[in-house]
């Protein structure tokens, strides 16, 4: 059986390793724990989550367990990256329904079934009743202040302040992973290379305080060709729940990847043969069209189903290559001029930046220029389009 670090360096997943030849050899002959941190902010995943879902099918489907790790700790006391806009205190009814929706909307990638079924925990269960000083004895012994903050999550943090918060951070994170050593067996902890630090913390944790393996290993960020993080679009994060990003809109993202990362995406986001993907991406001209079809697609389906992507993929052929059904939006009897159709289709947020749009000259009727934010509607249904990627048919309620 191919070792599982084989197929994840294969396909561009692998960033960094501790232990890594041991590890390869645990991987290769023997199934590991693993567990992925997940911090339970919102009600739905969303695509920055993404490559950690696809590498726990990796594992999983190669015989590894996967531990879920929900940061239900972290968050009753709110975000520690000092922005205010997510320092929200949830409560644990809240928590306990985020993680509902996250379990359902990971069983599409994952199973929570059979001998090595992926299971769920939360950190609250141990942090919530820590004794401050039996902690800082226990664990706090085992770090150094002056290697932390060499570490790159603290020095990028230093000029802008860190607060004490922040730096028990780390601490709490590998604690984490050596109460998972404990209760489950858990040997290896897996991440976004922005986490580089933090779980390489409690692989170091484990191994001075019990002296035993255990392993620390990181993904590359989903990022495009220009460095830039995925997963963002102007309405804010693609997420993987219906009623926030539509499977329209969802499969739309994905055919509108750039040229120079579809290969990329491919190779981490779907599980079709490296060999295929080659081969769609041979070609550099037009014909990488093909290649981010059948990217979007195969995201969708994973993602949405079968139904939903086929009738996604029809309405994108419909709206840019006259193959299918364009996607509609009704619109009331109320709605007077192009301003008002651009908010009530979803396609701009507020009247003031549907005019700005208009204004640059972003938006056509029928694929006419839109010169007059206040121009008189057609007398009957027509296309509306935002630039060369947004389009859809506007009907008129009868």
């Amino acid at each position: 059986m191919k070792n599982v670090m084989d197929t994840l360096r294969a396909r561009g997943f692998i960033k960094q390793v501790v232990y890594e030849d041991e590890l390869y050899e645990k991987l290769g002959s023997e199934s590991v724990p693993f567990y992925i941190g997940f911090d339970p902010t919102a009600d739905s995943l969303h695509v920055g989550h993404f490559m950690q879902l696809i590498a726990m099918r990796h594992m999983q489907e190669a015989g590894h367990k996967p531990i879920i790790l929900i940061g239900g700790g972290t968050a009753m006391v709110g975000d520690p990256s000092g922005r205010t806009d997510m320092r929200s205190m949830m409560t644990k009814e809240t928590i306990a329904y985020h993680v509902e929706c996250f379990k359902k909307q990971m069983s599409k990638f994952i199973s929570f079934e059979g001998e090595n079924g992926a299971i769920i925990v939360n950190n609250a269960d141990w942090l919530l009743n820590l004794n401050y000083i039996d902690f800082l004895r226990e664990i706090g012994v085992h770090f150094s202040v002056n290697k932390m903050l060499t570490a790159e999550c603290f020095k990028t943090r230093m000029e802008k302040g860190l607060s004490f918060l922040e730096f028990n951070y780390m601490l709490m994170q590998a604690y984490d992973f050596l109460v998972l050593n404990h209760k489950y067996g858990c040997l290896l902890e897996l991440g976004g290379d922005d986490q580089w630090s933090n779980i390489l913390a409690g692989a170091d944790l484990i191994r001075r305080k019990e002296r035993k393996s255990a392993f620390a290993m990181t993904f590359t960020l989903l990022t495009t060709s220009e460095g830039k993080k995925m997963g963002k679009t102007q309405k804010g994060a693609v997420w993987l729940d219906e009623n926030k990003t539509s499977p329209y809109e969802f499969y739309q993202y994905w055919r509108n990847t750039a040229d120079a990362d579809v290969e990329k995406c491919l190779k981490l986001l779907t599980f079709l043969p490296l060999e295929e993907i080659n081969s769609l991406c041979e070609f550099k001209d037009e014909r990488i069209n093909r290649a981010k079809e059948v990217l979007a697609y195969e995201l969708t389906k994973m993602v949405h189903g079968q139904e939903k992507a086929e009738k996604a993929q029809s309405e994108a052929r419909g709206a840019f290559g006259g193959e299918g059904d364009m996607p509609e939006k009704e619109i009331g009897k109320e709605v007077s001029n192009i301003i008002g159709v651009l908010v009530a289709a979803g396609i701009c947020k507020s009247n003031g930046e549907a005019r700005r749009l208009i204004e640059q000259g972003g938006v056509a009727v029928n694929g006419e220029r839109v010169a007059d934010a206040n121009a008189p509607l057609p007398n009957e249904d027509f296309v509306l389009s935002k630039g060369k990627k947004v389009r859809v048919k506007i009907v008129f309620k009868k």
